[in-house]
């Protein structure tokens, strides 16, 4: 069994009825972890578990193509920052000298609560064209510095970030710009244009981040929600140390003409239930890789099916004229 954990790939005995509960015994064992301090990450399911782990056994899910994802930090290394973190704090200096400004890269409370209020784990579509791509998009907003400086804030932890489908989340009426499902279970990001000719703007995607994130605690659109997402705007916008200005004009993800708007963002507020399946398109689950011209096509037919859908629902609830 293969494990992925940070850049490396851990091997492990396959274990005759082993529960996720014993694998992550294990799998804390390995890195010398507390099993209270990590986490195991399913795809495409059952998805992102913690602490305490169920007794369901892996056989019971785990297929040839599931792919596990391990989350946790060392002993070693969180006593190694508390240690530095206490050190720093006894340390007492003469009042002749001049006190030596803290080195910010050092800052041990920071990567503590970075590696714990974050995106644990970043996968793309892998049907859809340019998969890397996506995933560099999606790893460049994981590691914002206004989006890492609100998840510490607020404590956030995202199991999934991952990109949405513009075909499967298109009507004639709205569009979903994003979608946060379980409180943070997983978060999707509409990062491609409608016509899948280019990504949109990251502005605006981050922007859209930020709602979603603001589902992590209120699901309904009311005003705790839109209150709390111009605090993570703000705050987002005050740590932008990155892509202040127009320094965005020469990356490979911006787009002036595209703007974000408060209706248009029809996600119908924060998603609960369900099982999450990552990698399958809804009318196309076995294929990969589809070109442009196909998902424009497959596109169109959804639409039309909606629209039709729609309108035979709207006749069924008119009453009879007879």
């Amino acid at each position: 069994m293969r494990i992925q954990y940070r850049d490396q790939t851990l091997e492990f005995e396959d274990e005759a009825d082993e529960t996720i509960k014993g694998l992550a015994t294990r799998c804390a064992e390995k890195i010398g972890a507390d099993v209270e301090r990590i986490s195991l990450f399913f795809l495409p399911r059952p998805g992102l578990v913690k602490h305490p782990f169920p007794e369901r056994k892996l056989s019971e899910f785990l297929t040839p193509t599931t792919r596990i994802k391990l989350v946790g930090t060392p002993n070693t290394e969180i006593k190694k920052m508390d240690d530095m973190a206490a050190a720093s704090r006894r340390v007492t200096r003469p009042s002749s000298f001049k006190p030596v400004q803290a080195n910010k890269s050092r800052d041990w409370k920071r990567i503590q609560e970075e590696s714990k209020y974050t995106f644990h784990a970043i996968e793309p579509l892998p049907y859809l064209p340019n998969p890397e791509k996506s995933r560099r998009y999606l790893e460049r907003l994981a590691n914002d510095p206004g989006i890492k400086a609100a998840m510490r804030k607020h404590k956030f932890s995202v199991g999934l970030l991952t990109e949405m489908n513009p075909a499967e989340h298109t009507t004639h009426e709205s569009k979903t710009l994003g979608l946060n499902r379980n409180r943070g279970e997983v978060i999707e990001l509409r990062l491609r244009t409608d016509r899948y000719d280019g990504y949109r703007d990251y502005k605006v995607i981050r922007k859209t981040l930020c709602h979603e994130l603001s589902h992590n605690v209120w699901g309904e659109h009311d005003r705790n929600f839109w209150n709390l997402t111009k605090e993570i705007e703000q705050e987002v916008e005050r740590n932008d140390t990155l892509h202040g200005g127009h320094r965005l004009s020469n990356e490979e993800f911006y787009d002036p003409n595209d703007t974000y708007d408060d209706a248009e963002h029809a996600d119908h507020g924060g998603w609960t239930g369900g099982d999450f399946v990552l990698g399958r398109s809804q009318d196309a689950p076995a294929e990969t890789g589809l070109s442009r011209r196909e998902i424009i096509a497959r596109a169109a037919l959804s639409r039309q099916q909606k629209e039709r859908e729609a309108r035979q629902q709207q006749q069924q609830q008119e009453p009879s004229s007879s």
